[in-house]
């Protein structure tokens, strides 16, 4: 029996590039013997609402055609169901295919491990920040990562990801530690941070193994603290984010929980790359919520 596949899709990633590259992945999985719908919203409000609409209907899975931000979308319509979310990485940032060990940089092969249709249980993670529930399947970050994307979203220019950088440097001018009151698992402690990430899966931002040994299905989140550092010790620590050898810097701290609370003045929680709200942030592990084609 041929599988019936919803594509999501978000027309506007990558400024509209990604839908050049949608028609040849459709009929490939046509050609595999998919019936393949397609979906797009007009903003993330209307994409979730057709997601979940098309969800209902029980297709044999809902399949990302995108980046973390709509794999983040697709996980709100598919969580606690039995239909499994497929992931063909067409975005920018792809780390939550990278941590499930989807094909990255070839679309086609992508599409080939959708077609096979085994599916694995992976966790979520419920986050709660001003007001507002939601899940995530990669990492939530908080801090001067978060406050980084605050402002670039401020910025009209430049485009693409040098206004990231040029975030990242005016960021930098007036940041100082954020004294934050951390809750794992019920115990509690007082610390200034640069930073706090809460991590189901490795990496995000495109590459950022803030939490090099999270797996997203072992029932539990790592939790990243990167304790008060000058500008200069932080501007020498933070890149090595990249490589996943942070983790040795004597300021840096990972703990494994199922829960996590923190508060913090000026903090604004991100999600999976995508705004939650600001704190107090809560974040507790659902496992084996989803089912993802991998």
């Amino acid at each position: 029996m041929s599988p019936q596949l919803v594509l999501l899709v978000n027309p506007a990633a990558r400024g509209g590039r990604s839908l050049r590259l949608l028609e040849p992945v459709a009929r490939r999985l046509r050609a595999g013997g998919a019936e393949v719908s397609v979906i797009a919203g007009r903003d993330a409000a209307d994409a979730l609402e057709r997601a979940c609409a098309a969800v209902a209907e029980r297709p044999d899975a809902l399949v990302a055609f995108g980046g973390d931000g709509l794999v983040h979308l697709a996980v709100q319509a598919v969580a606690g169901t039995d239909v499994p979310l497929g992931i063909i990485p067409a975005g920018t940032g792809n780390d939550i295919a990278a941590a499930l060990g989807l094909p990255r940089g070839d679309l086609m092969a992508a599409a080939r491990t959708v077609l096979r249709m085994r599916s694995r249980p992976v966790d979520a993670a419920a986050v709660s920040a001003g007001g507002v529930e939601e899940l995530f399947a990669g990492v939530v970050c908080c801090g001067f990562d978060s406050r980084v994307n605050e402002r670039a979203n401020r910025l009209t220019w430049p485009p693409g990801r040098a206004r990231y950088l040029v975030a990242v440097a005016e960021e930098l001018r007036g940041f100082r530690p954020i004294p934050f009151r951390i809750t794992l698992d019920g115990v509690t402690s007082e610390r200034e941070a640069m930073l706090v990430a809460v991590a189901n899966t490795r990496s995000y931002g495109a590459g950022m193994r803030v939490c090099p040994q999270a797996r997203p299905d072992d029932g539990l989140l790592d939790v990243m603290v990167l304790d008060a550092v000058g500008t200069g010790e932080f501007l020498r620590v933070f890149p090595r984010v990249y490589r996943g050898t942070h983790v040795t810097h004597p300021a840096v701290s990972i703990t494994r929980v199922r829960s996590v609370l923190l508060e913090a003045p000026d903090v604004v929680a991100y999600a999976d790359g995508e705004r939650v709200g600001p704190g107090p942030v809560a974040c507790a592990v659902r496992p084996g919520v989803l089912r993802v084609l991998a």
